[in-house]
């Protein structure tokens, strides 16, 4: 068995299948599944950069906790959220109409399991985009990069649309000139980087044991079950995840726990041809990506 961290790579035929995947959904796609245990691994094209979308709100969850870890935050601090200074967005604060009062710890949750932007760029308001980066540095995640808040992602794609976002399903010379998705002018990472990351937090070595079981424990509760938890629909196996969305994009990274003690992070990344909002082929195919990886992961 390899030490943490020692990646063996596994499963030539599975990354074949893996791509036909993609293929079939009509998506380009980029993976990386890794055993915590042993650090075998199941890669596709995982290095290239990729817009991370509301993934990256991961990096955002670390970074917050690393402060209180520090003493440079409390997580019980109040943050105001006013109607017209919040970040829009189709769930939690971003939908309200009145102000509200929370605090870190709960805009936090807010954050990661609704992937709510009001409350990701009111912590990130408090930490600042650098200490995101300086966090993610210090972890040795050297092309996981933010740029914008998630203000600064809305108000680019208003820019780029011509103010009217909804061209965007309808002509693919809009799309073209979206920033949001050219991995050099956004917030990026790499599939096998996002992985890394998630085995730091699943180590504990992301953060302090408290709050890094903290951080897992709201992962859990995401309430999204179309894309990495449709590939494991069992009762006894666990999938704590973040998703990403974007025009094009569908993206999610997460650790899949089976009640065996087997653990495997996995990121999957994707995009696809069509403009259409809704993509369930493109949603089901990250579940189904990642079922193939791991179970490749998990075979004797």
């Amino acid at each position: 068995m390899n030490a943490p961290g020692e990646a063996t790579p596994r499963g030539t035929g599975v990354r074949s299948r893996i791509r036909s995947v993609f293929t079939d959904a009509g998506v380009t796609g980029w993976m990386h599944a890794l055993d915590l245990g042993d650090g075998a691994e199941v890669a596709v094209a995982a290095d290239t950069p990729v817009s991370t979308a509301s993934v990256h709100k991961l990096c955002l969850a670390v970074t917050v906790q690393r402060f209180a870890d520090e003493g440079r935050l409390d997580l019980d601090e109040q943050l105001e959220s006013l109607p017209g200074d919040r970040t829009p967005g189709p769930t939690g604060l971003s939908m309200l109409s009145g102000p509200v009062r929370m605090s870190v710890r709960d805009l936090l949750a807010m954050a990661l399991t609704v992937s709510d932007n009001a409350a990701a760029d009111l912590l990130i308001d408090r930490v600042g985009l650098d200490a995101v980066n300086d966090a993610m540095r210090a972890l040795g995640l050297r092309r996981t990069v933010a740029v914008q808040t998630m203000r600064d992602l809305i108000a680019s794609i208003e820019e780029d649309s011509g103010g009217d976002p909804a061209r965007l399903a309808s002509d693919p010379a809009v799309l073209g000139r979206l920033r949001v998705l050219d991995p050099a002018r956004a917030n990026r990472s790499t599939p096998r980087e996002m992985t890394r990351l998630l085995a730091a937090l699943w180590r504990d070595e992301a953060c302090s044991a408290g709050r890094a079981r903290e951080l897992r424990a709201v992962l859990g509760l995401q309430v999204w079950p179309h894309r990495l938890a449709s590939g494991f629909p069992y009762d006894d196996v666990r999938v704590h995840g973040k998703t990403g969305t974007l025009p094009t994009v569908r993206n999610e990274a997460g650790v899949v726990e089976y009640p065996d003690g087997g653990r495997y992070a996995v990121a999957v990344f994707t995009r696809s041809a069509r403009t259409a909002a809704r993509q369930p082929a493109a949603d089901a195919a990250i579940g189904t990506a990642a079922r193939l990886a791991v179970r490749a992961l998990r075979a004797p």
